[in-house]
């Protein structure tokens, strides 16, 4: 039985092939996507609110009102992510903080990566058990095709930030691969890059909720997984998925994409 909740920044709980069971919180928005890329795949729809600097755009203490009144329910992650990339919100860490004071679960962010070069970044981040950091490209070129980032953003400080981030994390980094027709070609190349940078996993993925492009398929992905070789990968198609009821569906499919549809 759904129950219909009046939270306007946490959503789900979700089944992640990631993360478990996974409580999503949205630390920018319960309305407009506000990001620094906009993706081809994205499943979340267009980037309305464009931004690369940082700022409070939820407080501390909603988040905090709301993770309070939840229903008991087992989680295994605690998971920032949301209606554009949660790294913009100037006050990540405090949040994270005070989750840690009231919450026992472990904590996840899911970056797109570009303000891995920002040190207050890595710095809230490192409060985290988890970090899943994206990796579609592998030169300046794949990634404006695929992430469509704003026009000063360098994929070198893109890669230069996950590398002083893996420096400076004690737990556990991921690196979130979305595989499409525009990056598929070029999997050897991400490869390479992925092992200089020494994560603790590689989740290999495509878009199965439903978005602008379509998803590969797992023969493809299959293929693509043996250029990463002595490398800790997983992939979409191998994990299992679990339904789950959410808090609230239509929240969650406004943060989540539409898992109902998934393919």
């Amino acid at each position: 039985m759904r129950v219909e909740s009046n939270f306007k920044y946490i959503y789900g709980p979700v089944y992640s092939w990631r993360l478990g069971m996974s409580l999503g919180i949205d630390p920018l928005s319960d309305k407009s996507k506000i990001c620094n890329m906009d993706c081809v795949y994205c499943q979340l729809g267009k980037t309305v609110y464009w931004s690369h600097q940082r700022q409070d755009f939820v407080s501390v203490s909603a988040i905090i009102d709301e993770i309070k009144a939840l229903p008991e329910m087992k989680l295994d992650y605690i998971t920032f992510s949301g209606r554009g990339e949660p790294t913009l919100a100037a006050n990540l860490g405090d949040m994270i903080r005070g989750i840690r004071k009231i919450r026992s679960e472990k904590i996840a962010v899911i970056t797109n990566s570009i303000l891995l070069d920002d040190v207050q970044v890595r710095k809230d981040l490192c409060l985290t058990d988890f970090v899943l950091a994206k990796l579609d490209a592998c030169d300046e070129e794949t990634l404006k095709s695929v992430d469509k980032v704003m026009q000063d953003v360098s994929f070198q400080k893109v890669v230069a930030g996950i590398k002083k981030f893996r420096e400076d994390f004690k737990g556990k980094l991921a690196l979130q691969i979305m595989f499409v027709a525009a990056n598929k070609n070029f999997a050897s190349q991400i490869a390479m890059i992925a092992a200089d940078l020494g994560a603790d996993e590689i989740e290999l993925n495509t878009p199965l909720r439903p978005s602008g492009v379509e998803p590969l398929l797992p023969e493809e992905l299959l293929e693509i997984k043996k250029f990463f070789n002595g490398q800790n990968v997983k992939t979409v198609y191998e994990l299992e998925r679990k339904k789950v009821v959410p808090l609230n569906e239509r929240d969650t499919i406004k943060r989540h994409g539409n898992y109902k549809k998934q393919k």
